[in-house]
């Protein structure tokens, strides 16, 4: 099986902070690949400010070069808006993979909004990454009154595979203070460098 780990987001745009979290995370986790989902549309997102997806998506990819990383906007391909719509269908269409959904502890904190937030967490395991200022508010959770009971030790992140769901491991990386609002605010215009970027189809396995 080959292991490898989601991280969902609308990467407006991808940064190095999306990148060194995910090499942390291959590293921690023991994966072959990590997946990026560059989302076509966050229900719990405004859309003022949020650049096309073409441009995103652009961005995404110029950032995981060189890096067993792979920006992929599947959900548009899949139809799926939803992230357990989404991974209900990937699990079905790469049975010779193993995913683990990676979320930083800003989003465990929302997570109980998250459409069909328990179905996500009896699909794959959960990975959730420690961000400065989110202890507090990740632990008090509420989703981590019903979480907390499947919480599995950070030692051993890399048997995740071998855990039942729902699963859940705290890890903690050092924090890359990278924010894509103040890269946005730096260069409001920043998409238009990624305009007329070639799409790449992705890879059916």
């Amino acid at each position: 099986m080959t292991r490898t780990g989601l991280l969902g987001g609308s990467f407006n745009p991808a940064h190095r902070g999306h990148r060194g979290v995910s090499l942390a995370a291959i590293r921690a986790l023991g994966l072959d690949d990590m997946w990026w989902l560059v989302s076509p549309g966050n229900p719990l997102k405004p859309k003022a400010g949020m650049a096309p997806l073409p441009q995103r998506l652009a961005s995404a990819r110029a950032m995981a070069r060189r890096a067993p990383i792979r920006a992929t906007d599947i959900e548009t391909r899949l139809g799926t808006r939803y992230t357990a719509d989404t991974l209900a269908k990937l699990v079905q269409r790469y049975p010779k993979r193993r995913f683990i959904w990676v979320m930083g502890a800003d989003n465990l904190v929302q997570f109980h909004r998250w459409r069909d937030w328990r179905r996500i967490a009896r699909t794959v395991p959960i990975a959730v990454i420690a961000r400065p200022g989110y202890d507090g508010p990740a632990h008090a959770a509420h989703a981590m009154g019903w979480l907390r009971r499947f919480q599995r030790p950070a030692c051993q992140a890399r048997n995740w595979t071998e855990w039942s769901v729902p699963a859940l491991v705290l890890l903690r990386f050092r924090p890359d203070p990278t924010s894509a609002t103040q890269l946005r605010a730096a260069d409001p215009s920043w998409h238009r460098r990624f305009r007329g970027a070639p799409a790449k189809p992705f890879a059916q396995e």
